[in-house]
């Protein structure tokens, strides 16, 4: 026996309560046969003009409802908080969990069936995730899609890649200020979000690699036809899966978390993958530690070559042939037997896809590196754990020991960085302070700051840095991030003063501060706490009750979820 819609305790009752929710939507115009055992599906868009890489999702709505009627569903759009990472101050970070709540509940309140959740810059996408979970209803998602390939002076230009490059072309390679502006206007030239393998690609691989979108999602460029192809065939498919009762907790199995830790590692992927795939995991009830990003993920071999770890863009890996091929080249390493939202097991999805350009997609046993997954460090330093993303360090830095030169703050890296006074060479280690969950408050996209001025200009490329903070998937360098315990709260990073020699060694994973327990405990006895960033509203709620970044930044209180029902109407 089919079993009944969730929708029907609003729409399907003749009484009062029937009436009342019947009749306030009718002043849309929808006909007698919509309230009538059509499952309804609701359309989460996270579409703002405050958000550039999400700003053509309006339209895409209006494709994924075609597809839904076609179906024979009800669908029903509604906007939920947007997060544009280009834009929001101080960090879009900051909002995921908000944004994750405002899906959650927005799911749970109305008379939905199933959801499609409309995605595209970094936090919408696990945003999004971790609220669906949180309710578990049939949930497919549609990633809006990267950029076509930014272009400057006749050669390609990543829209996110190229910002970390800016100092550096001004400084050395004597770009003027009409070369900039160039850039700028050539960077970022159609719909859709940044086209390297940035967080925002990475997201829209790892939803693919959960099972959640239909096959060869993430790729596929945002003004691309294809795109809308997909995203009415996602409209329909959306309305058998409600009839399928094929919830998102069928799909996000242990198999899928594990297949997304496999595919980033073989993509290149953002290091930002780790703390949204723990925060969603916490919601689904998945038990997934920071170490198995590394014992999963380490050995796996680095197949695409796009930046910022190689070459090309996601235009590039479209043509190519895109995730498709990435999964069933690492199909030894993949549980093939994982379900995914087409009712389909992610290797039948994905059972020898052509590859049309091996300089971009290398194969397995060719790989462009043999071993590209996040590494995770531990140490006095990090007792918690670190992070760092190998295939974009540079490799005689892996192992390195060196003089610390600290920052407090971003405001003291900012005001002293390029002080030609400052005691720094490339044998230093950059160290910052306070841009962790509580203390920045949010874990900014700050890791990787600019090298000084000086270092710059004598040909310097890259030093080690190392923070409680995160970096933009865009971004490459020898760059440990994620330190937790963070520093804001008394982890070992806050202890750390100018001139301590501090160890790296990637290959033992090892991320040692070279002072004396004795002397750790005098300087943690003189150490006094930051003052709160925040006394009142959402920032101050955010701070009380962030975890750390070894268990997903997300907020204690969410951990799990509420489930669909909802017992009291609103008379």
């Amino acid at each position: 026996m089919r079993k009944k819609l969730r929708s029907y305790d609003w729409f399907g009752k003749d009484d009062k309560m029937g009436f009342v929710h019947r009749s306030w939507l009718r002043n849309q115009g929808y006909p007698d046969d919509y309230f009538k055992g059509r499952p309804v599906i609701g359309i989460c868009n996270t579409w703002s003009e405050l958000t550039p890489c999400n700003g053509h999702l309006r339209d895409f709505a209006e494709i994924v409802k075609r597809g839904v009627a076609e179906a024979g569903g009800f669908p029903l759009e509604f906007p939920v908080t947007s997060l544009g990472e280009t834009i929001m101050r101080p960090t879009t970070m900051l909002f995921r969990n908000l944004a994750s709540m405002d899906v959650e509940e927005s799911i749970r309140a109305n008379p939905i069936d199933g959801v499609v959740l409309l995605t595209g810059c970094d936090k919408t996408t696990p945003s999004t995730v971790m609220g669906a979970c949180s309710v578990d209803l049939p949930t497919i998602v549609v990633p809006g899609g990267p950029m076509l390939n930014g272009r400057f002076k006749g050669e390609c230009l990543g829209s996110g890649s190229f910002n970390w490059m800016v100092k550096e072309k001004t400084l050395v390679e004597n770009y003027t200020a009409e070369d900039i502006h160039e850039a700028e206007i050539g960077s970022a030239r159609s719909q859709g979000h940044c086209m390297s393998m940035g967080t925002a690609s990475t997201m829209a691989c790892m939803v693919e690699a959960l099972g959640l979108t239909l096959p060869g999602a993430a790729a596929i460029p945002a003004v691309d036809s294809r795109k809308k192809v997909l995203a009415q065939l996602s409209g329909r498919r959306i309305v058998e899966m409600v009839k399928e009762d094929l919830k998102i907790s069928t799909i996000l199995t242990r198999k899928a978390f594990e297949n997304s830790i496999i595919v980033n590692a073989g993509v290149g992927g953002s290091t930002n993958l780790i703390i949204h795939l723990l925060a969603i995991a916490g919601r689904i009830g998945i038990d997934l530690s920071l170490e198995d990003f590394d014992t999963i993920g380490s050995k796996i071999p680095l197949l695409v070559n796009l930046k910022p770890s190689g070459k090309y863009l996601m235009e590039d890996f479209y043509y190519a042939g895109g995730l498709p091929v990435v999964i069933h080249e690492l199909k030894k390493y993949l549980h093939n037997d994982a379900v995914t939202v087409n009712g389909k097991s992610i290797g039948e999805n994905n059972n020898q896809p052509p590859c049309y350009n091996r300089e971009v997609i290398a194969s397995v046993d060719a790989p462009l590196q043999p071993a590209a997954g996040i590494a995770v460090l531990k140490g006095n330093l990090c007792e918690d754990g670190a992070i760092i993303k190998p295939s974009a360090a540079t490799k005689s830095l892996m192992k390195h020991r060196g003089r610390a030169v600290v920052f407090e703050t971003m405001e003291d890296y900012h005001a002293r960085i390029d002080d030609p006074g400052l005691d720094i060479d490339e044998n230093c280690i950059i160290v910052l302070k306070g841009v962790g969950p509580v203390g920045y408050p949010g874990m900014p996209e700050v890791g990787n700051v600019d090298l000084p001025e000086k270092l710059i200009r004598k040909g310097v490329k890259d030093i080690v840095r190392i923070s409680d903070g995160r970096m933009s998937g865009t971004a490459a360098g020898t760059v440990v991030l994620h330190i937790s315990p963070e520093s804001s709260v008394g982890g070992v990073l806050a202890l750390v003063k100018d001139g301590d020699m501090i160890e790296l060694d990637v290959e033992k994973r090892k991320l040692h501060l070279d002072v004396s327990e004795k002397e750790l405990k005098k300087r943690r006895d003189a150490w006094i706490a930051p003052a709160p960033m925040a006394t009142r509203g959402y920032v101050k709620f955010y701070i009380d009750h962030v975890q750390q970044a070894h268990l997903g930044a997300d907020l204690d209180i969410l951990q799990g979820g509420s489930g669909a029902e909802v017992t009291r109407d609103l008379h």
